[in-house]
């Protein structure tokens, strides 16, 4: 009886016990799940590179590649500005063609780029030229000089030459436009004094550069014509107030030697 008693017991013992345990290892299964659950995800989401997003390395100032391989290309190819020393040829068409002479100007020009297609070029220009003027009816002949200055802002737009020959494609054609001041100071042999005045014009023309010294430097032709309406434009008469034969019309162009540094 007693053993039975004692049987009964450690049976009991034995059975809650193992209640016990099970018990323990089914709180702990999930919380060990749950770790192993959150570390994959954790481990996965470090991994994934779609999902990942690092400020440095993803971020762009490029919204297009194209932008992006544009702009590589203007800083291993491209000028920034560029600065030349131009000489050349004037001359003028009209009635001034029959009053002034045509003579040599110097000028300096200095180009910005925004790309390799655009750039934005200042320049001044300025020449002599022999001046004769006949009064109506031929009276009085006066001679002299005559000094033509000019201020030119102009854009500067340059052609693709990549689809041509070879030996083409290194040249660089380009087209210009623009406006200007123009200054022009009469100086009369009889005359003690001189005449001054001013007119804003505009500009066209086109030119080709060739480049020199590894495209270190380059030489340039440039043809342009000048639109300008001085104030004595289509009036016959000069400083002296007396009648002229032939009114004072017209405008001039001028073609243009430039040697140039790329900077």
């Amino acid at each position: 009886m007693g053993e039975a008693v004692k049987t009964t017991s450690l049976i009991s013992h034995l059975f809650l016990a193992l209640v016990l345990v099970g018990c323990g290892l089914l709180l702990s299964h999930p919380a060990h799940a749950q770790s192993q659950s959150d570390q994959k995800h954790y481990l996965l989401a470090q991994s994934d590179p779609d999902e990942a997003y690092d400020p440095f390395t993803d971020y762009s100032e490029f919204d297009e590649e194209s932008d992006e391989e544009a702009d590589i290309n203007f800083f291993r190819n491209g000028r920034f500005f560029t600065i030349g020393l131009s000489g050349g040829y004037r001359g003028f068409t009209g009635n001034m063609a029959n009053i002034y002479d045509p003579a040599p100007n110097f000028g300096i020009f200095l180009s910005y780029f925004f790309d390799l297609r655009l750039a934005l070029s200042l320049g001044f220009q300025t020449g002599d030229h022999s001046v004769k003027f006949t009064t109506q009816n031929k009276t009085n002949t006066y001679t002299g000089n005559v000094s033509l200055s000019s201020l030119n802002f102009d854009l500067k737009y340059y052609l693709n030459t990549q689809n041509v020959t070879r030996g083409l494609a290194d040249l660089n054609p380009y087209i210009l436009g623009g406006i200007a001041q123009f200054y022009r100071t009469y100086t009369i042999n009889t005359l003690d004094d001189y005449a001054r005045d001013a007119a804003m014009g505009f500009d066209i023309g086109a030119g080709l550069e060739i480049p020199l010294m590894r495209k270190k430097a380059y030489l340039g032709i440039q043809a342009a014509y000048h639109y300008v309406n001085f104030g004595d434009e289509n009036k016959s008469f000069v400083t002296t107030g007396e009648r002229l034969d032939e009114t004072i019309t017209g405008d001039f162009y001028d073609l243009l030697f430039i040697i140039g540094m790329n900077f």
